[in-house]
């Protein structure tokens, strides 16, 4: 099974590569990232090289797919954004960051719906889920954007940073998914 790119309007979401190591240890090792999501800090270079590592194995037993996100005129590391499927079904969660100097410019939100067109084609998914710290409201933005509805908050889930944080829970299931695309190549016709 060879690894999926996908490709929007400004992005390509490919496999990481050697060379994404050194943009992603500078964009993943800021502060504004580790404070709003699970990823280690301060982010090193060994903790990079381990955490590609394992994306061929995850994505060969589908337990995951994870992408780079990646300019696609210029071709630059802009970020990551994963599926993890989970065992129930026909399930998946979604999971995402990008560097901060990208925040504000749509470009997690484009990734995102690329991935839920895969997700509810290719891969076969009936449900995909999302959370983010109640922290980061712009993470729950992305997820509204691309037509996920809120569910619930699942309190204290985190301990980081020396404090609880609450997990707030957005999910999207493909009927739905299929009547906005359909709503939305009407509006485009």
């Amino acid at each position: 099974m060879s690894f999926l790119t996908l490709t929007t309007e400004r992005l390509i979401l490919r496999a990481f590569t050697p060379g994404d190591l050194p943009d992603l240890v500078r964009l993943a090792g800021d502060w504004e990232i580790a404070r709003t999501t699970t990823i280690p800090y301060p982010y090193s270079e060994e903790i990079a090289c381990h955490w590609i590592a394992t994306h061929g194995e995850a994505f060969k037993q589908r337990r995951a797919v994870t992408w780079a996100i990646t300019h696609r005129g210029e071709g630059y590391f802009m970020g990551a954004i994963e599926l993890r499927f989970l065992k129930q079904r026909h399930v998946a969660e979604m999971g995402y960051w990008v560097g901060v100097p990208y925040w504000g410019q749509g470009y997690t939100t484009e990734a995102a719906r690329a991935v839920l067109a895969y997700g509810f084609g290719e891969a076969g998914l009936y449900r995909i889920q999302a959370q983010h710290f109640h922290t980061n409201p712009a993470s729950g933005r992305v997820m509204q954007k691309i037509g996920m509805t809120y569910e619930g908050s699942r309190r204290a889930a985190v301990f980081r940073w020396e404090q609880y944080h609450d997990m707030l829970m957005y999910a999207i299931l493909k009927p739905e998914y299929e009547r906005q695309r359909t709503a939305s190549e009407e509006e485009n016709a």
